[in-house]
């Protein structure tokens, strides 16, 4: 009887071990950057209509249940919204603050978030309306969102954004406004940042970002690359150019950001490709964190 009642709690005790472990995997969160390129038909065959499904795909099968997409023009967003049934997204066009030119759209799932509030301002020396910023070729923005999490009621931030191309003023300058309008708008809560930033790390804009505005450098935000439990996954640069030879030696330009209570368990590059072929000329980044 004293064997019997002994394997019952060993038995039970594991039953209590597996629920503890599942218990943290549920209450971790899938994040996702991807700048899915514009719909272009310079880009011949990966224009968007004949990859638009593994662009798709990858967000279904890597299951990010939040992503920061960047590039997508209003018809890729109402193609992933008819692709991704399970998924609620936000965002505004950021040539008009409506439906023109790209959105920096925050794709969700709905059965996981609730969507607490959101915006869009613009990384410019005049962030209420639309306009271009400093030496900039674009108009940019960042879209962001105040969630909480369904599964365990705690409230973050996820800040979505992309850099300018060309204006290298404009890069340092919205790397500057991107951490004063976080610490303005979310303040000590947990914080997410995703984005094509346009800059390495040996760049200007990512040492801003990581070490701080020089008034406040409380402002810094952390790249979950550096801090994941697990080592890296997959290729360390981002480009592809929609060539495979592109992923030996590229450049990193898109990240994920953490700041307040947050700890990585995972960050990987995804260098997934279908036949031969690449999803966007970027590879989508994806960390697994926690929001402590």
């Amino acid at each position: 009887m004293r064997r019997n009642v002994t394997l019952l709690s060993i038995f039970v005790i594991i039953l209590l071990t597996i629920g503890c472990s599942r218990e943290v995997y549920d209450e971790s969160i899938r994040v996702m950057t991807f700048n899915i390129r514009l719909n272009t038909p310079a880009d011949g065959p990966n224009a968007w209509p004949y990859r638009k499904e593994i662009a798709t795909s990858m967000i279904r099968f890597h299951q990010a249940d939040i992503a920061g997409l960047q590039e997508a023009l209003k018809d890729q967003v109402d193609d992933l919204v008819n692709l991704l049934p399970e998924y609620d997204w936000f965002g505004i066009g950021r040539d008009d603050g409506k439906e023109a030119g790209e959105f920096m759209a925050i794709f969700y799932r709905r059965d996981r978030f609730e969507v607490i509030q959101d915006s869009t301002f613009w990384l410019s020396e005049t962030p209420a309306m639309p306009t271009k910023g400093w030496d900039g070729a674009c108009y940019r923005v960042v879209t962001w969102g105040q969630f909480r999490d369904l599964r365990t009621g705690k409230i973050f931030y996820l800040f979505n954004t992309h850099f300018d191309h060309i204006g290298e003023t404009a890069r340092q300058e919205s790397a500057k406004l991107l951490l004063r309008s976080i610490d303005e708008i979310a303040g000590n809560a947990p914080i997410v940042v995703t984005g094509d930033f346009n800059a390495t790390p040996d760049d200007e804009p990512y040492r801003i970002i990581t070490e701080g505005l020089s008034e406040k450098p409380s402002t810094k935000l952390i790249d979950t690359k550096g801090i994941s439990k697990y080592s890296h996954h997959g290729p360390n640069g981002t480009i592809t150019w929609f060539e495979s030879a592109n992923l030996e030696d590229n450049k990193t330009i898109d990240y994920i950001f953490i700041k307040n209570n947050v700890s990585v368990n995972q960050h990987g590059t995804l260098s997934d490709s279908f036949d031969g072929r690449f999803p966007t000329d970027h590879m989508p980044v994806l960390a697994e964190i926690l929001i402590d």
